[in-house]
């Protein structure tokens, strides 16, 4: 399991929340150690594969990168769940598997004891929830972590060719085969070869494979001799396998010879506590740049842990790329920002034929279609704030937001140089 390093200061400061994060960080399977600081306090010294976290209160909650192995988090209350789930995604490794939920961390612990016992391996679970991260995991974590990691998506080509894409194919095997190929399984040798979507695999395809199994060697199309190769088989399947055999499209056989330690990846709709910090991790895998990785509102986690996932993992990343492209250059992900049907998109809104220069009136001519909607937005809250005689909360109510995302809204705009009346009062 990873060690969780809590430094003396950031303990004082920082409590409850860093202890949270400490909780997870030391639930979760791996080596090193993740060192959680306060901002003010002197970095430890670090091994390589070792990260750190510093935390430190503001006003303004912000998490910015620093090289591959370091983050800083601003938060504002101790409570944050936003700041936990950022604490949660900056602890982990680039490309690792995030996890806040005790059923995915024992999921996890239980993969990192398979993944040493050097058996074969049949993950399931519905389509988009992280099966090939965690057969990368399984990888990483074994005593082929040094070999190759080949993957291969058994659905995505025709019979013919996936079979010489695996088993290699000698000069003029086939029409066009003008040069030799040595094929994933040999690719693959001393190391681990992944089978995506193994259910779509063709049945005389599954008895080559269940040889390859059973006797570590395979047959290169077009060649007379058997050759032999070191490779585990991680087989991931978004079927019902036992269903697939009785109705004859899947090799029982295979599937037993597979099946020596199944491990089951939920849906993402099943692990909630996993969403947060999944979103904060991929908010800061697609940001521009490591200081610009904006923040995510906690009514816009909110909206993310109440959708039901149909697509899972891949539909949140879809889902949080999308709100950063329709957030633009705002510091924060606001709940407005998380779209999931695009058909429905929450952000449109009818242009008006004139647009203030300044809060007032001005002209806008050449202006920006993103400086326009600060400048509409920005005359709104002014008029709002107005009419309550400067009551945030007031304001808010009246304009169906909270008074956090008033506030953010109003930091956004001083930040883009422009004077909201009331503001300061």
């Amino acid at each position: 399991m990873l060690v969780a390093r809590l430094c003396k200061q950031a303990e004082k400061i920082h409590a409850p929340l860093i202890r949270r994060v400490a909780t997870v960080v030391e639930a979760t399977p791996g080596s090193g150690t993740v060192a959680l600081c306060d901002v003010n306090e002197e970095l430890p010294s670090r091994r390589s594969n070792d990260r750190l976290v510093v935390f430190a209160r503001a006003e303004t909650p912000s998490v910015r990168v620093t090289g591959c192995r370091g983050a800083t988090i601003h938060y504002d209350h101790a409570e944050s769940e936003a700041a936990f789930a950022a604490g949660v995604a900056c602890a982990a490794a680039p490309g690792a598997f995030v996890s806040a939920d005790p059923g995915s961390l024992a999921l996890l612990a239980l993969a990192e004891r398979v993944a040493k016992a050097g058996i074969p391996v049949l993950i399931d679970g519905p389509t988009g929830t992280g099966k090939e991260v965690l057969s990368r995991f399984i990888h990483d974590h074994s005593e082929r972590s040094n070999g190759p990691f080949v993957a291969v998506n058994c659905a995505a080509m025709p019979e013919a060719m996936l079979e010489a894409l695996l088993f290699g194919h000698q000069k003029g095997a086939f029409t066009g085969a003008a040069n030799a190929a040595e094929g994933l399984f040999r690719a693959a040798d001393k190391g681990t070869l992944l089978l995506d979507e193994i259910a779509e695999m063709p049945l005389a395809l599954q008895a080559k494979l269940l040889r390859a199994l059973q006797e570590g060697e395979i047959l290169p199309l077009g060649a007379t001799r058997p050759v032999r190769v070191d490779v585990r088989i991680i087989a991931c399947a978004n079927r019902d396998l036992p269903t697939e055999i009785a109705e004859g499209r899947f090799r029982e056989d295979l599937f037993y010879r597979l099946n020596v330690f199944p491990l089951s990846l939920p849906a993402l709709r099943e692990r909630v506590t996993d969403v947060a910090p999944l979103a904060f991790a991929m908010v800061m895998r697609h940001a521009s740049s490591t200081s610009n990785v904006p923040w995510i509102d906690a009514e816009a986690l909110r909206k993310l842990q109440s959708h039901n996932w149909p697509g899972n993992v891949r539909e949140l990343e879809n889902v949080m790329r999308r709100a950063m492209l329709l957030a633009g250059d705002a510091p924060v992900i606001l709940p407005e920002h998380i779209c999931f049907d695009m058909s429905a998109r929450p952000m449109a809104r009818p242009l008006q034929a004139e647009a203030p220069e300044d809060i007032s009136h001005p002209s806008i001519g050449g202006a920006k279609l993103s400086s326009i909607k600060r400048s509409s937005e920005a005359r709104a809250i002014s008029d709002a704030l107005d009419a309550n005689d400067g009551s945030r909360m007031a304001t808010a109510r009246q304009l169906g937001i909270s008074e956090r995302t008033l506030r953010y809204r109003l930091a956004s705009m001083r930040d883009a140089g422009l004077s909201v009346a009331g503001a300061g009062r």
